[in-house]
C-alpha cells in the first residue's frame, strides 16, 4: 500500500526535465503516487515525512532493454562473442519451466529496484508456451516495478500471433496500468519482411508498440530501409543496439519518430561492432539505455552510465557529458518506451517513482560539489537508499521492503546450479 502523502524533506534534487539540474534543499511533496509540488518548505501536514538530507533525490532510472529471464544465466557468456551468447541462449532457453521464468524474472525484477531502476522493459524472448508468459507478467506485478512486458519470440517454438493476442485481451488490456504490453518480435534483421509485415499488422491492429535488436546482417544488410520499402516505418517503434547501421539507417530511424536504446557494456563486452549511442543522439533519435544481458556486463545503471560515458570518449563523435548520460538513464529513456508522460523526471503530476542515494556513504562524500557528476561517475547501487514507484516505497533504509526474500533467493539459485 502507498502512503496518500509523502514528503521528502531537503534533499540535493536533480531533477531531469528539461534538462539535468540541481536544485539544493528542495522538497519533493508526493500525494496519491503522484508528484504534486517541488519546493522549499513544503508544509508536512499529513504526510508521511522521508528526511533527505545528505541524500540526492533524482527520478527512477529507466532501463530500456533487459532479459529478465537471464538473471539465472548471470555470468555465464563473459570472456566471449556473440556467437557463444546465442549459443548458450539456444541451449539453455528450452530448459526453462514456466516456474524458472517467474523465479529468473522476479529474481531480475527486485534486483532492478534494489539497484534504483522503477521502469524496465522485460525483452521476454522465452515464450515458449502461454504458461511461460504469464509466469513472466506474474513475476513483474509481484515486484511493483514499473514495467513494459515485452512479448518475445524464441528462436524455436512458441505461441507467435495468437499467443501475443491472448496476452493483450486477457491480461495486459490497461496500458495505464504498472505492467503494460509491448511486441518484441525478432525483426527484420532476422525475419522475411513478408512475415514481418504481417508481425507489424498485428501491433497496428492490437495498438502496441514494437521493440527488435536490429543489426546490418545477410538476411537485411539495410534492415531500416527494408521497412520504408515496404511502408512499414512507424512510430511506437523501439530499437535495440544498431552497432552496424550506417548513419542513412539511423536518420531513417529519427524521421520516422521512433526511438532506439543502446546496451554500451554488454555491446563492448559481445563484441558487437564500435558503440553507437553517440551516432544515435546525432542522428536526433531520442536513445534510452539498456542492460541487456547480466550474462556478460553488469545490471545496474551506474555501471550501465559509466559505460556509456566511457565509450563516446573513444569514438568520433562528440563526447557525452554526465548529464547527456544521466538523462538518457531516466528521461529519454522514459521516452523512448512511450512513457515520458509518467515518468523519468519529478515534474508535477507525473507519477512518484524516485531514487535516494546516500551522499554520507564513503564513496560519495563530495557529492555536493556536482551531484550530477556524482551520481554517473560515483555511486553504485549500495549507495541506494530509498526508492519509491508510483508514491510506494519499495526500498527502505538500504533494504528492499518485502519480507520474503529468502525463497526467492533459494529458488534462483536452485535454478542457476541445475541448468545444464
Amino acid at each position: 500500500m502507498k502512503d496518500p502523502r509523502i514528503l521528502i524533506r531537503g534533499g540535493r534534487v536533480v531533477d531531469t526535465e528539461p534538462e539535468p539540474h540541481v536544485s539544493p534543499a528542495t522538497d519533493v511533496l508526493i500525494e496519491d503516487g503522484r508528484i504534486l509540488a517541488l519546493g522549499r518548505g513544503l508544509p508536512d501536514a499529513g504526510a508521511t515525512v522521508i528526511d533527505a538530507t545528505d541524500r540526492i533525490v533524482l527520478p527512477g532510472f529507466v532501463d530500456a532493454h533487459r532479459h529478465l529471464w537471464q538473471s539465472a544465466l548471470r555470468g555465464a557468456a563473459v570472456d566471449t562473442d556473440l556467437g557463444t551468447y546465442l549459443g548458450l541462449l539456444a541451449h539453455c532457453g528450452p530448459q526453462f519451466t514456466p516456474a524458472d521464468v517467474r523465479t529468473a524474472t522476479l529474481a531480475g525484477a527486485l534486483e532492478c529496484l534494489d539497484s534504483g531502476i522503477t521502469t524496465q522493459l522485460d525483452y521476454s524472448h522465452i515464450v515458449y508456451s502461454p504458461d511461460h508468459a504469464d509466469a513472466a507478467i506474474d513475476a513483474l506485478t509481484d515486484a511493483g516495478l514499473r514495467a513494459v512486458y515485452g512479448y518475445g519470440t524464441p528462436v524455436t517454438g512458441g505461441d507467435g500471433l495468437a499467443g501475443l493476442r491472448r496476452v493483450r485481451t486477457e491480461r495486459l488490456a490497461d496500458d495505464q496500468a504498472l505492467v503494460t504490453l509491448a511486441y518484441a518480435p525478432l525483426g527484420p534483421s532476422f525475419t522475411p519482411l513478408q512475415l514481418v509485415a504481417e508481425e507489424w499488422r498485428t501491433a497496428d491492429e492490437l495498438d502496441l508498440p514494437v521493440t527488435f535488436h536490429v543489426a546490418a546482417t545477410p538476411l537485411a544488410e539495410r534492415p531500416v530501409t527494408a521497412l520504408r520499402e515496404a511502408g512499414l516505418l512507424r512510430e511506437r517503434t523501439l530499437y535495440v543496439h544498431g552497432n552496424t547501421l550506417d548513419d542513412d539507417e539511423l536518420k531513417l530511424i529519427a524521421d520516422s519518430g521512433a526511438t532506439a536504446c543502446a546496451a554500451p557494456g554488454a555491446e563492448a563486452a559481445l563484441g558487437n561492432s564500435a558503440p553507437v549511442a553517440g551516432r544515435l543522439r546525432r542522428a536526433g533519435v531520442v536513445t534510452g539505455l539498456g542492460v541487456d544481458a547480466v550474462t556478460s556486463a553488469p545490471g545496474d545503471m551506474f555501471s550501465l552510465m559509466r559505460a556509456a560515458l566511457l565509450a563516446s570518449q573513444l569514438t568520433d563523435e562528440p563526447r557525452m557529458t554526465v548529464a547527456d548520460v544521466l538523462r538518457m538513464a531516466t528521461l529519454d529513456g522514459a521516452a523512448a518506451l512511450g512513457l515520458a508522460d509518467r515518468t523519468g523526471s519529478l515534474r508535477p503530476g507525473k507519477q512518484a517513482d524516485v531514487v535516494l542515494i546516500r551522499m554520507d556513504d564513503l564513496n560519495c562524500l563530495t557529492a555536493e560539489r556536482d551531484p550530477i557528476a556524482a551520481v554517473v561517475t560515483c555511486a553504485g547501487p549500495h549507495n541506494v537508499d530509498t526508492v519509491l514507484v508510483a508514491g510506494r516505497v519499495v526500498k527502505r533504509a538500504g533494504r528492499l521492503v518485502r519480507g520474503d526474500l529468502g525463497p526467492a533467493v533459494r529458488e534462483l539459485r536452485a535454478l542457476a546450479a541445475g541448468l545444464r
